[in-house]
């Protein structure tokens, strides 16, 4: 029987394997956004208004505030997507019932097509790629990704914790 391949032991990780991992990014994230950014370019949109379509997308009735900590951007870069977004009639602005100064942000019908065609392919990739890495390298790669974020984003995926054991 063959030995299994060996494992990087994460405490004697090389400059190379650490280089290698940010390329392995680089190339994953150029080819996941380049058939959204295509598309986007054909509506003179780009990367900031796919942003923006997905989370309203992800999370109907998102308020303005909200979508403003998720992105991490400021409301004049926010403002100028926003508003070609609305004017061009992908999103909708409905006054909050509880605070009426809330906007709450919904996808239209054209939005929701566009949001399903920019998503459609990066599920399918991630899903191949899921399928063929199997249950245990899903969760590592779970991991490392959450291990990339800081401590405030990973509270959406409920850790806000320091991987490894050790507190935020």
């Amino acid at each position: 029987m063959p030995n299994p391949p060996p494992t990087a032991n994460p405490l004697f990780l090389r400059d190379e394997d650490l280089r290698q991992a940010i390329e392995l990014l680089f190339f994953s994230y150029r080819d996941f956004t380049a058939r959204p950014d295509a598309i986007l370019a054909d509506q003179n949109m780009g990367r900031a208004h796919h942003r923006v379509i997905y989370f309203v997308g992800r999370h109907p009735g998102i308020s303005v505030s909200e979508l403003l900590d998720i992105l991490g951007i400021t409301k004049q870069s926010l403002s100028r997507v926003l508003s070609q977004l609305v004017r061009e009639g992908f999103i909708v602005q409905k006054t909050g019932t509880a605070d009426r100064r809330q906007r709450l942000l919904h996808l239209t019908d054209k939005g929701r097509k566009l949001e399903g065609e920019l998503t459609s392919e990066q599920r399918a990739r991630i899903l191949a790629a899921y399928k063929d890495a199997g249950a245990v390298a899903v969760e590592g790669f779970r991991k490392v990704m959450l291990g990339i974020m800081d401590a405030n984003a990973r509270k959406r995926f409920g850790t806000a914790e320091k991987l490894g054991g050790e507190p935020a």
